[in-house]
């Protein structure tokens, strides 16, 4: 049974594995070393702004939502990210933002509409039974 402290912890948890994933496909794709280590390298600007993504959001409200929830932490995680990047002296370049916004975007909303109709589904088939 999913209570609504259960269901944003696991958003949260989510957010997180997405955005580490994103550092670690990054890093193997180019050839970066140490996949682990370097992914939280990586990642901490990210997830700094997932972060102020959920805050600005209030996402424990409606955590699984798409609007506002999804949409402003994802692009929370990448604006914020890439500014953090910036202010650090790590690159940021175009290219690397499109495809920051666009893998991000497909995580973090993606995980978000599959959550959510899993979730639809499993309520469904409770009311059934």
């Amino acid at each position: 049974m999913h209570t609504p402290t259960r269901t944003w912890i696991l958003a949260a948890v989510g957010d997180l594995v997405l955005i580490l994933v994103f550092a670690a496909i990054g890093r193997d794709a180019h050839a970066r070393g140490d996949i682990v280590t370097g992914a939280f390298a990586t990642a901490w600007p990210f997830l700094v702004g997932g972060a102020l993504g959920w805050m600005i959001a209030r996402a424990w409200r409606k955590p699984l939502a798409i609007r506002p929830s999804g949409l402003l932490i994802w692009l929370a995680a990448v604006g914020v990210g890439m500014l953090l990047r910036a202010v650090t002296g790590q690159t940021v370049v175009i290219p690397f933002v499109i495809v920051a916004l666009l893998s991000l975007g497909t995580f973090l909303l993606g995980f978000r509409v599959v959550a959510g109709a899993t979730l639809r589904t499993l309520a469904q088939r409770q009311r059934r039974d």
